[in-house]
């Protein structure tokens, strides 16, 4: 089984472009998905996560996902490979979404309904700080 729920905020505006070959619209962004972990005394981390989103879904997030939101991506991981100008194999690793939500509260105050979905999961990411010492809470 190939599926991934990540959480995060989106370091830029999606990129769009289209395919050559029928003009599908494709929409690429970054989410900055914080670690679950920190270190006693250290930053939180973060992992940079390549989102791609096809046709209905890439127009969506391309319309209305701005830098700095908190978004919530359903989807798969996608590695591929191709050759570069030097003719050096290249690779990447990216999630395709399959869906995409808001996950920042909403003006009245109400959660989301992806922190409504996931947000007991969510919530629990945040309030966790481990020292090389500790043992981790499960």
């Amino acid at each position: 089984m190939n599926k991934v729920i990540i959480m995060g905020r989106l370091t830029k505006d999606p990129e769009v472009r289209y395919t050559q070959t029928n003009n599908t619209l494709v929409a690429s962004f970054s989410l900055a998905v914080n670690r679950r972990f920190v270190k006693q005394g250290e930053e939180r981390q973060a992992d940079f996560i390549n989102i791609v989103a096809w046709s209905k879904t890439g127009e969506f997030c391309s319309k209305y996902f701005k830098k700095g939101q908190q978004v919530g991506v359903i989807g798969r991981i996608q590695t591929r490979s191709w050759e570069d100008e030097n003719k050096t194999k290249r690779y990447a690793t990216e999630v395709v979404a399959e869906e995409a939500y808001f996950a920042d509260s909403k003006r009245d105050g109400a959660p989301s309904d992806f922190a409504n979905t996931f947000g007991s999961e969510v919530s629990q990411t945040s309030e966790f700080s481990v020292s090389s010492d500790d043992e981790l809470p499960f």
